[in-house]
C-alpha cells in the first residue's frame, strides 16, 4: 500500500513538473538547414507570453543590423534586434496558443502555438494560417 502511494505521488510530481515548464527564457532559433538564426527572449506577463529578438546571427550581407523591410504597419523598417515577434500566447491546458508570430524575413504574421518538450530543453513553435494543419513547426533550443 505504501509503495503504491509513493509511486502515485512520484507520478503526480513528475506530471506537475512537466506542466510547469514554461517557454519563458532565452531561445535559439534554428532554420531548416540547422543553422542558428537568432536569439529570442520570451517573457510572461500576467499569463501572456511575448517574444523579442535579442540577437541575429546571420544578417544579410548588406547590413550588420538588419531591418524588417517587409514588416506590416509601424514595424516596417524597424531593426530586427529588439523587435517583438511573438505575442498573445496563453496556456490552453495542452500548449500555448491564441497568439501570433511575425517572420521578420518576410513580414508575414501567423497564428501560433508553442509546446515545451524534451524536459524544457526545446520549444516547438508552430506558425500557421487558418488551421494548424496548414503550417510549419520550428524547434527552438533553450539557452
Amino acid at each position: 500500500m505504501r509503495i503504491t502511494l509513493v509511486i502515485v505521488i512520484l507520478i503526480a510530481t513528475c506530471a506537475a513538473t512537466a506542466q510547469s515548464s514554461t517557454p519563458a527564457g532565452l531561445w535559439q532559433t534554428v532554420n531548416e538547414s540547422g543553422q542558428r538564426e537568432a536569439l529570442v527572449r520570451i517573457t510572461e506577463i500576467d499569463g501572456e507570453l511575448f517574444g523579442r529578438v535579442v540577437t541575429v546571427f546571420s544578417p544579410p550581407a548588406s547590413s550588420p543590423n538588419p531591418l524588417c523591410e517587409e514588416c506590416p504597419g509601424d514595424l516596417k523598417n524597424k531593426p530586427v534586434v529588439g523587435l517583438q515577434i511573438l505575442s498573445g500566447m496563453r496556456w490552453d491546458g495542452e500548449r500555448y496558443s491564441g497568439g501570433q508570430i511575425l517572420d521578420p524575413d518576410t513580414g508575414a504574421v501567423y497564428r501560433c502555438t508553442l509546446r515545451v518538450v524534451d524536459e524544457g530543453r526545446t520549444l516547438e513553435v508552430r506558425g500557421f494560417i487558418g488551421i494548424s494543419l496548414f503550417g510549419r513547426t520550428q524547434t527552438w533550443l533553450r539557452q
